[in-house]
């Protein structure tokens, strides 16, 4: 069999990329991807796509820590903590931006539930973070204002 080195090159780069694809992507986190959840354009659909028809309970115990005034809503910090015990998931949603459900952690057995990140926002509005724990969902709300939008604005 005679391969040239541009065709052997070019094998080893598909054969890297879709192995980089399998490590970065397994299949366990596609399967879990919750799709309609994030295509949802109202936050109450996105809540009901994730969550069911449960609504989640206002809790103390959701320590949702996010600024009272994000200067450039491209990069707004939250972050979300809990002392309850059993958490599932963490997700955050903004509730007047194109696709409220912005991030959901699935947070392991034995591990402590305190998540941080970056969002953008396009407009000042509410940032509520839903906490699942021994099956029941909590949650916390805060509104943040925006002086310079992050989703086009």
């Amino acid at each position: 069999m005679s391969m040239n080195r541009r065709t052997l090159v070019k094998a080893v780069a598909a054969g890297g990329a879709l192995m980089g694809l399998s490590v970065l992507m397994p299949r366990a986190a596609m399967a879990a991807w919750a799709k309609e959840a994030f295509s949802a354009s109202e936050q109450s659909a996105a809540i009901k796509a994730l969550y069911g028809d449960d609504a989640p309970a206002e809790s103390a115990e959701v320590i949702l820590d996010a600024p009272d005034i994000a200067e450039n809503g491209a990069v707004v910090p939250v972050s979300v903590s809990t002392g309850l015990a059993n958490v599932e998931s963490m997700s955050i949603f903004i509730e007047n931006n194109p696709s409220p459900l912005a991030v959901q952690f699935m947070i392991p057995e034995g591990t402590q539930a305190d998540v941080s990140t970056r969002v953008r926002m396009g407009k000042t509005t509410n940032v509520t973070a839903v906490v699942k724990a021994d099956g029941k969902l909590y949650s916390a709300t805060k509104e943040v204002k925006v002086t310079i939008g992050g989703c086009g604005g």
